[in-house]
């Protein structure tokens, strides 16, 4: 995979998009993009100021009457434009993607830019199906009929470990309903971001549709967020800052929709494919080095097949070959940075106290040792009550525990403050059946982990948060519903106006 632009010629001029143009932030302080597999400076750019997010909003709420008005069919044929040019710039999306991450490539270009198009794709035909209610007399006298109108401009915020699909997730059902966006992406990412949103221009959307601010979350994020022409919040992230955007967007009454940490049980009854169960295990923990939100991190294991499970994982992870992100054999990247390689180090240490680490559990060395990199790490032997089984690690760890009855195991299962994935593993149609009714998360797979498609939303319960990303489900967060009602009698002194004056007639 060779690189078909400079990164730092592409951003010379900043690395905030506000208005259809590239311009540096304001706010006296610059933030440094590491390659995380070397420690190596990829761009080093000046963070948004307060006064750049309000030139932001600013150019979204010019840019926002315009493209409400233009027909879904004109938003639809815009997206599809922008479909077709993130298809023609693939390569370096999958190349920025995997600098700022740390991906694998074979990860970026198969998973997160052929996801992100697909998603383009879907938004384009949705943004021409804004349904409603049938229009009817449901009251006899009235016509009533239901409109879906846009909401205005929407500030929202990205995380770090899918820059590009989480911005896309952000950005397209609220342009497909005819509102405009200022995201936020993490500082430690904005490569993706940025180019979507010039992807967006080269497609041939106006300026102010969507714009980019690069800057802290307390600065810039906090200020987004609480800011009056902003009309709807959408944030993904940990749910210690979401429960801080919910108090700064509740302050002003905005629309808010969370997308926050995960804890995702991974539940295997004993007649279970053990086979397959430990081969869905490795992947499902690992994916993104573990940093997804959906990523198996506790594997609940029916006791006759526990043992054999655990030897099985910790044999197939001992295969997972760490490396070079842009090398195509590798299949684990570093983490994101060298303080989350420390954070999951940490909650692996501590465990040792009082857990076994079966496998992995430490920091190559060689080649390896600038970069992120932690061994993809088994641990048994936890209480179900421990920091390990209980927190969200983020990181390339996986806990099993055993369980005797299915009444158990579901109990475990939803036995975390998280809601936002899990799966179940058997072969009897009635006990997965069971599991996935009585399993409280927003998505629950079926003998497998981790597959998202553009049709079905994403999104969780409890402290997971509330919202749906993708999907026409999306549509609810992004656009307005209007009652319009027309009466039908031309009558001037209607029966039901007795109950507030005069009598019957």
């Amino acid at each position: 995979m060779g690189n078909r632009f400079q990164v730092k010629d592409r951003f010379a001029d900043g690395a905030q998009y506000i208005d259809g143009q590239l311009r540096s932030g304001r706010s006296g302080q610059s933030h440094t993009v590491v390659n995380p597999a070397t420690g190596e400076e990829v761009l080093t750019y000046e963070l948004a100021s307060t006064a750049d997010v309000d030139e932001a909003v600013a150019a979204a709420k010019r840019a926002f009457p315009a493209w409400s008005a233009a027909t879904p069919g004109e938003r639809s044929d815009a997206l599809h434009r922008l479909a077709a040019v993130l298809a023609e710039q693939a390569e370096d999306f999958a190349y920025a993607e995997s600098l700022q991450c740390g991906k694998p490539i074979k990860l970026s270009t198969e998973f997160d830019v052929p996801g992100t198009i697909d998603n383009t794709a879907f938004f384009a035909g949705a943004a021409r199906h804004l349904q409603g209610q049938a229009a009817a007399e449901y009251s006899g006298d009235h016509t009533s009929y239901v409109r879906r109108e846009a909401i205005g401009v929407v500030g929202s915020i990205a995380p770090w470990n899918y820059p590009l699909q989480m911005a896309a997730w952000k950005i397209l059902p609220a342009i497909a309903a005819g509102n405009t966006i200022v995201l936020k992406p993490a500082e430690l990412t904005p490569l993706t971001s940025l180019m979507f949103a010039q992807a967006a221009k080269d497609a041939g959307l106006p300026d102010g549709v969507v714009n980019i601010v690069t800057g802290a979350g307390r600065d810039a994020g906090e200020h987004l967020v609480g800011h009056p022409d902003v009309v709807m919040t959408s944030f993904t992230g940990s749910t210690a800052v979401g429960k801080r955007v919910a108090e700064i967007a509740t302050a002003t009454v905005k629309r808010l929709h969370l997308e926050l940490g995960g804890k995702a049980p991974f539940l295997v009854f004993d007649d279970a494919d053990l086979e397959a169960a430990a081969h869905g295990a490795v992947a499902a923990s690992l994916i993104n080095t573990g940093q997804d939100c959906t990523a198996a991190t506790r594997a609940y294991v029916q006791r006759p097949l526990h043992d054999a499970f655990v030897a099985r994982v910790a044999e197939l992870m001992e295969t997972v070959r760490l490396g070079d992100p842009f090398d195509p054999a590798t299949d684990l990247g570093p983490l994101v940075s060298h303080a989350q390689r420390d954070r999951v180090a940490g909650f692996v240490e501590r465990a040792r106290g009082y857990a076994t680490v079966v496998t992995g559990g430490e920091v190559p060395g060689g080649e390896l040792a600038e970069g992120a990199y932690y061994r993809p790490t088994l641990v048994s032997g936890a209480a179900q009550d421990s920091e390990v089984v209980q927190s969200e690690i983020f990181g390339p760890v996986l806990v099993v525990l055993p369980f005797d009855t299915d009444d158990e195991g579901i109990a475990l299962a939803n036995d975390t403050p998280y809601g936002l994935a899990a799966s179940a593993w058997s072969r009897d149609v009635y006990r997965a059946g069971r599991a996935t009714r009585e399993i409280k998360a927003g998505c629950v797979w079926v003998n497998d982990h981790i597959p998202i498609i553009s049709e079905m939303p994403h999104g969780g319960y409890k402290a997971s948060g509330f919202g749906k990303d993708m999907s026409a489900y999306s549509f609810e967060e992004y656009t307005q519903v209007k009652h319009v009602m027309y009466d039908n009698t031309a009558v001037a002194a209607k029966d039901w106006h007795r109950t507030i004056f005069g009598d019957r007639i």
